[in-house]
């Protein structure tokens, strides 16, 4: 059912429009949660490392599948609000195009320079090969993943949460059957891993379209729709561009990380890559919930009721922050039974990897979920700049603090850059909040 987030009590209207998209996100991230898992318990502590490797380089496409969501969920949630639902569609069938274009481009790109892309990590010789098949069947599912996240951006932007839930729901824990009845039944080790995985996105993603299509064809309009527009296409791109450069870098940063990890050794590598997916479930979380917020600005700027912009950013931090009380206990006193689910408890160095990983950063969400927050307000109002400006100040210093650090305090060292660049970060994403003409 599409959701008009223009009108009601603007904390009501936000939380129950967010808090499907938190479920549908924890979903979509058991994806890879359950690839990581079932390869470190059922293939070995290689087939964890490799997965976690090759993890950092999909980020990358993930990247620019979620900037054309982006870009698609905030120009529709302004013409929705504004009841314009004949530049409506055709920012949809734009965005289709576009997007198509984009993902066969990128699959070209990742067959041709994915393995390189691996040897430039530093990635270790008794893991190369799994990391490689890996990355091969997961570009052959790119166009899954893109058109999944722009149905997802589309539902958003018509204020319908639940039904990605429910997609993400069913397809999620059928990925973790299929995983575990391919690599236990079938013995097809790393390569089981990544078709489970390709079978149950491209299920999602074909139901997710054939609904979305049909949504809208129920949505009557006055005009004929158009199925292409180059000029909402530079609409488009204007939002979405900076979202793939910010994810993009992001992802690019994170592979220099994984490179300065991969030095010390097979086991901080395992480590790493199973504190990492819980890190990343939490900040994915967050990053979905500011996208949440993004839709509610862009449809009240929209509907010419800025005002209400600033109550949303008010019940967007309460709900993260709720959110994130009983994460932050539940990584700092249970990390080690969570990440016991991906490696065996022999894996000593691994496991103290893991915890160390998460009693550093777990308690700073409380900081970066309240950036992301502002930074959904930013970008739903189209203030693409000052979003970008703070990003790329927490990568730069995230990077090259790890590389300084690392050679100071060991691989310790790493995990402190995360918190120094999300404090600096968040403080300029809230006062580039506080210069908007919404307080």
């Amino acid at each position: 059912m599409n959701k008009d987030l223009t009108v009601g009590n603007p904390q009501t209207m936000l939380w129950s429009f967010c808090l499907p998209m938190f479920g549908s996100i924890i979903f979509q991230q058991l994806y890879n949660i359950a690839d990581s898992l079932v390869a470190g318990k059922f293939i070995s502590e290689n087939a964890l490392a490799a997965i976690g490797n090759s993890y950092n380089v999909t980020l990358v496409f993930i990247a620019f599948a979620f900037g054309c969501n982006i870009g698609c969920s905030v120009i529709v949630s302004q013409f929705f609000g504004a009841k314009d639902y004949a530049k409506m569609k055709t920012a949809v069938y734009t965005t289709l195009i576009s997007s198509a274009v984009l993902c066969a481009i990128l699959m070209l790109l990742g067959f041709l320079f994915c393995d390189l892309l691996l040897a430039q990590m530093r990635t270790q010789p008794e893991i190369l090969s799994d990391s490689a098949l890996y990355m091969d069947i997961y570009i052959l599912g790119l166009p899954f993943l893109f058109f999944y996240n722009i149905a997802t951006g589309i539902f958003s932007a018509l204020g319908d949460s639940k039904t990605p839930f429910y997609f993400l729901a069913f397809s999620s824990i059928s990925n973790i059957a299929v995983d575990i009845l391919f690599v236990k039944c079938f013995h097809m080790g790393i390569e089981g891993v990544g078709w489970a995985t390709f079978l149950c996105q491209g299920i999602s993603c074909i139901l997710s379209l054939v609904l979305i299509l049909k949504r809208l064809s129920q949505i009557k309009t006055d005009k004929k729709t158009v199925l292409f527009s180059s000029t909402l296409l530079k609409k488009l791109a204007v939002i979405a561009i900076p979202s793939i450069l910010q994810q993009s870098f992001i992802s690019v940063g994170n592979i220099f990380i994984q490179s300065v990890i991969n030095r010390f050794g097979i086991s901080v590598t395992a480590g790493y890559s199973a504190a990492v997916k819980l890190n990343n479930l939490v900040i994915t979380s967050f990053t979905t919930l500011g996208n949440g917020v993004s839709n509610f600005t862009a449809q009240n700027i929209g509907a010419g009721l800025s005002s209400r912009v600033k109550n949303g950013l008010h019940a967007g931090l309460k709900l993260v922050w709720c959110i994130c009380i009983p994460i932050v206990i539940l990584y700092t006193c249970f990390g080690k039974y969570l990440l016991l689910l991906f490696m065996n408890a022999t894996s000593a160095e691994a496991l103290l990897t893991g915890r160390q990983f998460l009693w550093i950063l777990s308690p700073f969400y409380f900081v970066v979920s309240a950036k992301l927050v502002a930074d959904g307000v930013l970008r739903g109002a189209g203030a693409m700049k000052p979003f970008m400006a703070a990003t790329f100040t927490d990568l730069i210093l995230r990077v090259v603090l790890a590389f300084v650090f690392s050679s100071w305090f060991g691989v310790i060292g790493i995990w402190c850059a995360w918190p120094i660049g999300w404090i600096i970060a968040t403080a300029m994403s809230f006062y580039f909040y506080r210069q908007m003409n919404y307080q």
